[in-house]
């Protein structure tokens, strides 16, 4: 179903795409200008298309809007025209299993990205598919199955000639570059220093030297050469399951890292492996089992598992110590050279932490919005908090990042409350519109407007020409 209402005017329509997750270079900033600032139902919409359900976020490319969805066990690329929202065509994807995963994810979570030329798209119960803009079937690529409980987050991104994707989970994680006119892997690089992880890569070009790849990831940051594939720097500490975008801002790197169990004032102390195998190895033989496990770990047995081989080893062990000892943090990275740059963070904020959302770097001010609806501004320089309130009437979970235009900055709830705040240091609300929906997926700004997605809508809001 499909309701439209004005159309616009073609001389003002496709001035600059959203091609990926958070759109171009993963920032959630649009140049725009005249944005609503309300957005309901019957407010300000130029057309709303029903639309199956899924998480992913939709992205523009050309004349086109692409988004992933499901619909009983088949798993969809659907694409629609970007001035009426008519649905132009739907392709499905082969699903070869129903891997386990988290009830608030989807089996069409991540996102697809795009050149202009093809549309790329990633499901964890089958791998990756181009298509071209008709929607003809270019090339694909199984991948999987995967070892991940929660179910894939992570999306694709373009990167000149390549389709990256980040692969991790809790054994054998990895990175993959394809190209991305044959689907060919270019490199392949093992991330045996991760876990389970949701993120979405960024690109970062040095003054000097060669592109590089920024990969958020359980307890450790990495830097890749693009190119290669080559491992260049880390930064360590960061918390479990990482789910945000890194943003870059000339030679600072911002990377958002919050899980449960790391908030805690001083860290606990956990005994070491050999430690754990005296105490409580029983029949010693080398690994822990459910019957032999500490109270902590009966707790949390099936997160440390990670092997799923019915006992606690090493490497879960390992994994384990590090969720209890790193820090939930916001960290601005100074990219200084090669290897550790651990030293190199310039500072890290601790509280009031989004879990899902991304940061937003926005006229010089970072935003961050939590669950419970805690919105937070910072200062990019040194941390320091400029304003931290509730948004007053959308105080349930977010999973939408936020994204930034027109002065104006988009933060949008579970239960799809829009606030939309004035992009300040000491930032207002300007307005807040109930969609009365659900809302996963994060809006792209474009055409002097907002597509935002609900579980059974696509919606373009614009002020009226």
């Amino acid at each position: 179903m499909r309701i439209s209402g004005l159309i616009l005017s073609c001389a003002s329509l496709f001035a600059a795409d959203w091609p990926q997750f958070r759109g171009p270079g993963g920032t959630g900033i649009a140049e725009e200008k005249n944005l609503p600032v309300e957005a309901g139902k019957d407010k300000n919409v130029v057309w709303k298309t029903e639309v199956p359900p899924g998480h992913s976020s939709p992205i523009l490319a050309g004349s086109r809007i692409f988004l992933t969805a499901y619909e009983g066990e088949r798993l969809l690329t659907i694409c629609l025209d970007r001035a009426t929202g008519k649905i132009l065509w739907r392709r499905q994807a082969p699903r070869p299993r129903a891997e386990q995963m988290q009830k608030t994810n989807s089996p069409a979570s991540p996102s697809p990205a795009s050149d202009g030329n093809m549309v790329y798209v990633f499901f964890g119960d089958f791998g990756i598919l181009a298509y071209g803009m008709d929607g003809e079937e270019r090339w694909r690529l199984p991948l999987g199955p995967f070892n991940n409980a929660n179910g894939h987050g992570s999306s694709p991104i373009v990167a000149g000639d390549l389709v990256v994707l980040i692969c991790d989970q809790d054994t054998d994680g990895y990175l993959i570059a394809l190209d991305k006119n044959t689907g060919r892997v270019r490199w392949k690089v093992d991330r045996p220093e991760v876990t389970r992880g949701y993120a979405t890569p960024a690109i970062y070009q040095p003054k000097d030297g060669a592109r590089q790849l920024l990969v958020p990831g359980a307890y450790q940051f990495i830097s890749y050469d693009l190119k290669t594939g080559e491992k260049l720097w880390w930064v360590n500490g960061m918390a479990w399951q990482l789910k945000s975008v890194p943003l870059i801002d000339g030679d600072t790197v911002y990377v958002n890292a919050w899980e449960t169990g790391g908030d805690f004032e001083k860290p606990p102390e956990v005994m070491t492996w050999e430690q754990l195998l005296l105490k409580h190895d029983a029949n010693k033989d080398g690994k822990v089992t459910p019957d032999e496990a500490p109270p902590e770990l009966k707790r949390w047995y099936i997160d440390n598992d990670l092997n799923r081989n019915g006992a606690i080893d090493e490497r879960d062990w390992i994994f384990w110590r590090l969720h209890r000892t790193v820090e939930n943090s916001i960290s601005a990275i100074k990219v200084d050279g090669r290897g550790d740059l651990t030293g190199k963070v310039a500072w890290r904020y601790r509280k009031s932490l989004p879990n899902v959302p991304s940061p937003l770097l926005y006229k010089g001010t970072l935003f961050l919005v939590k669950d419970g609806g805690v919105a937070t501004t910072l200062d990019p320089r040194t941390g320091e908090v400029y304003k931290q309130a509730r948004l007053a009437g959308a105080i349930e979970q977010y999973w939408s990042s936020p994204v930034g235009g027109d002065g104006k900055v988009y933060m949008l709830s579970a239960a799809c409350k829009l606030s939309v705040l004035k992009a300040e240091p000491r930032w207002e609300v300007l307005a807040m519109s109930d969609l009365d929906d659900e809302c996963f997926a994060t809006p792209a700004i474009a055409d002097g407007g907002l597509y935002l997605r609900t579980r059974q809508w696509l919606y373009f809001f614009r002020n009226p020409r």
